[in-house]
């Protein structure tokens, strides 16, 4: 985690030393960070052909017994100073970035003590330069010692002792007084020309009862008006000891900061003019661990600012996500109604902080990230650049009944310390039940559907204007039929009664209740036709959001299970069962394998005749005399000419699991499936144990859609061999295109679907690829991922591919996520692999599981709880960080070593038209995983070949990117530092932490 720093001489105390990263700045654009294994790094931020990069160039560590416990950079930018917890003070040259032979001993400091202070002084807590001299500086020490160095004459000035541990220290604006805090609680005031005593009597804020440390304060003062003192801690231990706090006081005005995150640091922008006489604080920004706030102190209540970046995306943690681009009219809509959300919440007044610039034109597109939080907020995200925006919050726990807080004393401001609740994190959920499972959102109709993990599923309609109704609830069976079933899981949500008042952006439809109240794992939207589909862990239900009825439900219970829990909210498993399955699974294949021994091997009629009966792979509901086996070898290039692949045992899956009638994917689209001839309206449901269930919907004709029922029935069913589960399904015509969306076309955004050919269908289970002709469903062709990769798949989507060279050219492939991180690229319907990649770090269950795919070959992912990391596929859709940072005159010496330059050519794009067709190349010294051969590893030698081969297969494993696109690279080796410094790298990935 990097800080800013802002200001002569900002001092550094020992508690955020406890953080992995210091910054520090100045107006040279140079950074120093000092890492928490003791080390200091340089890094300067660097302008070539009109863009800015931040380089690391040099670096330098301590010794392992010279802990650092505090820093302070001089006003001139040319030395560091660093405190040990040694007590010694050590002098960093910036410019060489080498240690100085100028120390300031402790020892030397205890000469010039009195002989009543005999104590070990402790570490350095705090240094601070004087304001007014900047040959002054004060050093404060743990055990309350302070002295005031002289660094032209390398003697202490004066001498300050306090009574009790010291935390920090800071300078008044005219450099005669300073203040101290201690562990106490308490801050002392003291002057520089009295050093026998405070020149007042120690303050506890918040005393008299003990109170912890205050860590860190600031004394900032104002033209014609009371000071400020800003302090972090000092609350009393016992009441609010466990409070994240930090205090602003001027005369009268009093407020306590009450954060949900762990403080890192605090600083106030304040006139940094030559002139100015006065600090005259504008603002306080506020680090913490979980977000940033940003305080206004010109404004009466001193309220915070409206963050244009850096906004923390997980508020309350992240359950899902889903990606759109929406078209410009629902953009503005949506923009409308977040500001009408946060009118007179934030200050008024510019943005305070200032920096480079933007160089990113305006983007083609609108993209939208909607985030699902655990409690039940819908979030909306502005993802058309490089770094997210807060756009709008749709709050669903509003719907449901909940515990009324009362206004508390806090609130009222009748209870000391006054406390004020800021910040937008909130880590803690009222309810679980509340959790948002599922998004589905359509941007042409305005139609949002939220799925939440009691059964919840609620249809919004985005609205201008605010609305007062009551709340419609529609209670649906999907166990029916199941009269002994059992739920043993949690209660379902209580809706609130009464008209209750909608504000515009997305106002509720209809409520429907599934029951029982299981998570919803499934959701699909036809907004045209006015459906929604959900699935549970115990089946699906179709419902027509227009006529607000039921139109069909199917459990997809086991039969033999007539009770059961919510799998989303409990996980723990029964281990005498799991023992017990474990060893009859053993010995039911010890004994299929002796058999297999014993028995000859059958005819060729008898093993497809063995195939019909069982229907292991295929089954329909109207024919099941056909054949439904076809093996057809998957294709990767030239294989098929060198025989079938050496392929893994993978064996079937139990077919009693308890967890297999979890509903994964839904899909509605119109198709052939009962004849070749005509289409129908089609529903299909993907099963935990590889089932797809089927449907034909009828709709009635567009005069008597309002009165006339939707009807349902399950034509067909296919069963996959493996029973691994189905999470993905698609239908693609003869050319290999998705079918359009029906509004898409209706609105010109898309071409009429063609049904003069063939269409088949994409079956994406765990375990493979599979595509069936329709209406036959008889298997086309099939890719076997865990068989020949030894993975699973997790993640499975449709983008589009452009030519580099042709625009009009294109190609829709499939990407591919699986368990292991590794991410690629299919053709179809050929399922030709073109592309495999290292993504993301296979721990990284949470980004996994967050995959987002785009359209055009961009994906996001959750690199970390409060992160997105973007990337993109596609050479024709990239979005680049663009920017530039003006440096003054001077700020880069020519006097400095100049690196040598060792210039890489132009490399050629990764993925281009020739990629999708196939045709994949290979680099020397690089084999299949991306890594270097043995034979590059022990070749040390530096030279232009292996930097190229080096940026072609880089993978950032410390970040979890992907470089498919890098253009205009080259390298600027030190020979005569140990480092490597990159003066000029464009890679085409984006990091998106909520900036």
């Amino acid at each position: 985690m990097f800080k800013f720093i802002r200001g002569k001489g900002h001092h550094v105390n020992v508690e955020r030393q406890k953080l992995q990263k210091e910054l520090f700045s100045y107006k040279e654009g140079r950074l120093i960070s000092l890492c928490d294994d003791n080390s200091l790094h340089l890094w300067e931020i660097n302008t070539s052909d009109g863009e800015s990069y931040l380089t690391e160039v040099k670096s330098c560590s301590l010794e392992e017994r010279l802990k650092i416990s505090s820093c302070c950079l001089l006003s001139h930018g040319q030395n560091l100073l660093i405190g040990t917890e040694g007590g010694n003070i050590y002098l960093l040259d910036v410019k060489a970035f080498e240690m100085t032979e100028d120390i300031i001993y402790q020892d030397v400091i205890m000469q010039n003590v009195s002989d009543d202070y005999k104590l070990n002084p402790g570490a350095v807590e705090g240094i601070a330069e004087s304001p007014s001299n900047p040959n002054l500086i004060l050093i404060g020490y743990n055990r309350g010692l302070m002295v005031l160095w002289d660094l032209k004459v390398l003697a202490a000035d004066k001498i300050y002792t306090g009574s009790q541990q010291l935390e920090s220290v800071t300078w008044y604006r005219d450099g005669t007084k300073f203040m101290s805090t201690h562990n106490d609680g308490s801050y002392i005031l003291w002057t520089t020309a009295d050093s026998s005593k405070p020149c007042e009597n120690p303050k506890t804020p918040y005393g008299p009862f003990p109170c912890k440390s205050m860590n860190n304060i600031l004394w900032l003062s104002v033209k014609e008006e009371e000071d400020f003192i800003i302090f972090s801690g000092g609350m009393p231990r016992a009441s609010y000891g466990d409070r994240h706090t930090v205090t602003i006081m001027k005369g009268d005005s009093h407020q306590v900061l009450d954060f949900t995150s762990n403080l890192v640091d605090f600083i106030a922008i304040t006139d940094t003019s030559p002139d100015a006489v006065f600090d005259n604080p504008q603002s306080l920004l506020v680090l913490l661990e979980e977000e940033l706030v940003v305080i206004d102190l010109e404004t009466k209540g001193w309220p915070t600012f409206c963050l244009p970046y850096l906004s923390s995306l997980h508020t309350s943690a992240i359950t899902c996500t889903h990606h759109c681009s929406s078209p410009q009219d629902l953009w503005d809509r949506i923009v409308a109604a977040g500001n009408k959300q946060i009118k007179h919440q934030y200050s008024t007044k510019d943005w305070p902080i200032t920096g480079g610039k933007n160089l990113l034109e305006p983007p083609t597109e609108q993209e939208l990230i909607l985030t699902g939080h655990e409690d039940g907020t819908i979030r909306f995200w502005d993802a058309s650049g490089v770094c997210l925006k807060h756009l709008y919050t749709l709050r669903t726990a509003n719907l449901f009944e909940g515990e009324e807080h009362e206004a508390s004393p806090v609130e009222e401001g009748e209870e000391w310390p006054p406390f004020r609740k800021i910040g937008n994190f909130d880590p803690y959920s009222d309810d679980p039940r509340l959790a948002v499972k599922k998004i589905v959102l359509c941007v042409l109709s305005g139609v949002l559907v939220v799925g939440g993990t009691a059964g919840q599923v609620i249809v919004f309609e985005i609205k201008d204007e605010p609305v007062e109704k009551e709340v419609e609830v529609f209670q649906v069976s999907i166990v029916e039929d199941r009269e002994n079933f059992v739920w043993k899981g949690h209660d379902q949500l209580d809706i609130k009664g009464g008209q209750q008042k909608f504000e515009p952006g997305f106002q509720q439809v209809v409520i429907i209740q599934l029951k029982p109240p299981a998570g919803v794992t499934a959701l699909q939207l036809h907004s045209d036709l006015g459906l929604v589909a959900a699935g549970t862990s115990h089946g699906l239900e179709l419902f027509d959001y227009v006529q607000k009825q039921h139109v069909i439900s199917m459990c997809t219970l086991n039969r033999n299970d007539l009770s059961a829990g919510d799998t989303s909210m409990t996980r723990r498993k029964s281990f005498k069962k799991s023992l017990r399955e474990s060893f009859r699974r053993l010995r039911k294949r010890r004994f299929q394998e002796g058999k297999k021994d014993k028995t000859p091997p059958k005819s060729t009629s008898e093993s497809q005749k063995d195939a019909s009966t069982t229907g292991v792979e295929v089954q329909s509901l109207e024919d099941q005399s056909k054949p439904v086996e076809h093996q057809i070898d998957d294709t990767l290039g030239s294989v098929e000419s060198a025989g079938k692949p050496i392929e893994r045992q993978v064996e079937a899956r139990a077919a009693d699991d308890t967890l297999g009638s979890i509903v994964q994917c839904l899909y509605i689209a119109k198709s052939f499936i009962v004849s070749c001839v005509t289409t129908n309206l089609t529903l299909w449901a993907g099963t935990n144990v590889g089932t797809v269930y089927i449907f034909t919907i009828t709709m009635p004709d567009t005069e008597n859609r309002g009165s006339d029922a939707v009807n349902c029935r399950l034509v067909k069913e296919i069963q996959l061999k493996h029973r691994a589960p189905v999470v993905y399904i698609d239908i693609i015509d003869h050319n290999g295109y998705p079918l359009p969306d029906p509004l898409e076309v209706k609105k010109d955004l898309a071409k009429q679907p063609d049904f003069t050919g063939t269409h088949r269908v994409l079956i994406c289970s765990e375990e493979q690829f599979k595509i069936f002709t329709l209406p036959s469903l008889k298997p086309y062709r099939k890719f076997k991922v865990t068989a020949h990769e030894g993975s699973h798949v997790r993640k499975v989507a449709m983008s589009k591919f452009t030519s580099v060279t042709d625009s009009s050219y294109s190609e829709y492939c499939i990407i591919c996520l699986t368990n292991q991180g590794d991410i690629s690229v299919y053709t179809v319907p050929d399922l030709r692999r073109q592309l495999v990649q290292s993504c993301m770090k296979k721990e990284n269950i949470s980004g996994i599981s967050s995959l987002m795919c785009t359209k055009n070959g961009q994906c996001f992912f959750l690199h970390s709880p409060c992160e997105f990391s973007r990337f993109t596929l596609s050479t024709t859709s990239v979005t680049k960080v663009r920017c530039i940072l003006e440096l003054p005159e001077g700020a880069r010496p020519t006097t400095e070593t100049t690196p040598q330059e060792v210039d890489v050519t132009e490399l050629s794009p990764v993925v281009e038209k020739d990629k999708i067709e196939g045709k994949e190349e290979k680099h020397d010294g690089v084999n299949d995983n991306g890594a270097l051969s043995d034979e590059e590893k022990k070749d040390l030698d530096i030279t232009v070949d292996s930097i190229k081969d080096h940026l072609v297969n880089l993978s950032v494993e410390g970040n979890s990117f992907i470089s498919v696109e890098l253009t205009h690279c080259s390298k600027s080796i030190k020979t005569q530092e140990t480092s490597t410094t990159v003066t000029s790298e464009i890679i085409n990935h984006a990091t998106v932490q909520a900036e």
